[in-house]
């Protein structure tokens, strides 16, 4: 018997307050762990709000680096969910940012480029979107390069209170008419906020259910 939508949602609420560890940090794709665990991987441009988005989706202040700096994630990050382990989360390298060399931001793309296309065990990314400013060519690029990689995907907004609900709505529906046209994208647009916890849990839930699929 299938678990019902509020089994899982009451799944991923103790899950997530569970033990959730900092594993290791891969800067090339030889340091990658061993394939052994569902992985879900953040991507998003720098600055929105990616690491804030991270600590409060697992209930700590600073399981992820927050920064000032762009770019201040230079590999993939990895983190441990649940004990025994049940899943992993990746934090990966912030893009679309012009303060770094570009041979950095070369590098940086070829390594989450062959990461999401050759990761047998990656079952989603999360795209995230500063919702003040909805989708940029650098998002359409990585949501192009995630439809090549047949990498099923969600977009989550971040930072949902810092514009007003009718903006936000029309924001919403702006990329969810876009995300249509992409083979990858899931249906479902994630509005959030690290502030006041909005869509958290609805995004801890959507997580879930990527890892159980």
């Amino acid at each position: 018997m299938s678990e019902s939508a509020e089994d899982i949602a009451e799944r991923a609420r103790k899950l997530f307050a569970g033990p959730i560890d900092f594993l290791k940090s891969a800067p090339k794709l030889e340091h990658l762990p061993d394939p052994t665990a569902p992985e879900i991987a953040f991507a998003g441009r720098s600055n929105v709000g990616k690491s804030s988005l991270i600590n409060a989706l697992t209930n700590r202040n600073k399981l992820a680096r927050a920064s000032n700096t762009p770019g201040r994630t230079q590999e993939l990050n990895y983190f441990d969910v649940g004990q025994p382990l049940v899943f992993r989360l990746v934090d990966m390298p912030g893009y679309g940012f012009a303060e770094a060399p570009r041979d950095m931001v070369k590098r940086w793309r070829f390594l989450i480029n062959d990461y999401l296309r050759g990761r047998a065990v990656l079952k989603r990314a999360l795209v995230l979107v500063d919702s003040r400013h909805g989708l940029k060519d650098v998002d359409r690029d990585v949501m192009k390069m995630l439809d090549d990689a047949a990498v099923s995907y969600h977009l989550v907004l971040t930072k949902a209170d810092k514009i007003k609900p009718t903006e936000l709505a029309k924001t919403i529906e702006a990329i969810r008419i876009e995300a249509a046209k992409h083979p990858a994208a899931h249906p479902l647009i994630l509005p959030t906020s690290s502030e006041t916890g909005a869509g958290i849990a609805e995004l801890r839930t959507a997580v879930l259910e990527a890892v159980l699929t």
